[in-house]
């Protein structure tokens, strides 16, 4: 699924990646990128599959079926910003449990879409990136 290796239809660097879009969104995925840096140390940042990547994890289906992909991701979409926080706990996915705390967010299972960055507070996403960053996703066999 993920890889690291440049695409010849894509960036190859999460640098190229964020030069290549427009502004104000430029600017807008350069700030998250960098807080997904400084929150998220340890989770390699890289492009995948038409977005930001950030640290890897394998993963088993229970058809068995195996595959990789990143913990964290960013894109930016047509209309919106998406961060795709790939994590859950007994509770459940971790980015649901956000969506009291980001009323202007459309939040998914793991996934939290913005129309832009004033719309969504950065603090609340630090803490979700954080904790995200430290726990798996389920079906996760090795992070």
């Amino acid at each position: 699924m993920g890889t690291k290796e440049p695409s010849a239809t894509g960036p190859a660097t999460p640098d190229v990646f964020i030069e290549s879009l427009p502004e104000p969104r430029r600017s807008q995925v350069r700030e998250l990128h960098e807080v997904i840096r400084q929150t998220a140390p340890d989770l390699d940042p890289y492009v995948s599959s038409g977005m930001l990547a950030y640290g890897t994890y394998r993963y088993r289906y229970p058809s068995g079926r195996e595959g990789e992909w990143c913990r964290i991701g960013l894109a930016s979409n047509k209309a919106t910003i998406s961060l795709h926080v790939l994590a859950a706990d007994e509770s459940g996915y971790l980015a649901e449990a956000y969506k009291d705390r980001l009323p202007k967010a459309d939040i998914g299972k793991s996934c939290v879409r913005f129309k832009q960055l004033e719309d969504v507070d950065v603090g609340v996403l630090e803490e979700l990136i954080r904790k995200g960053s430290k726990t798996l996703p389920p079906g996760a066999i090795e992070g």
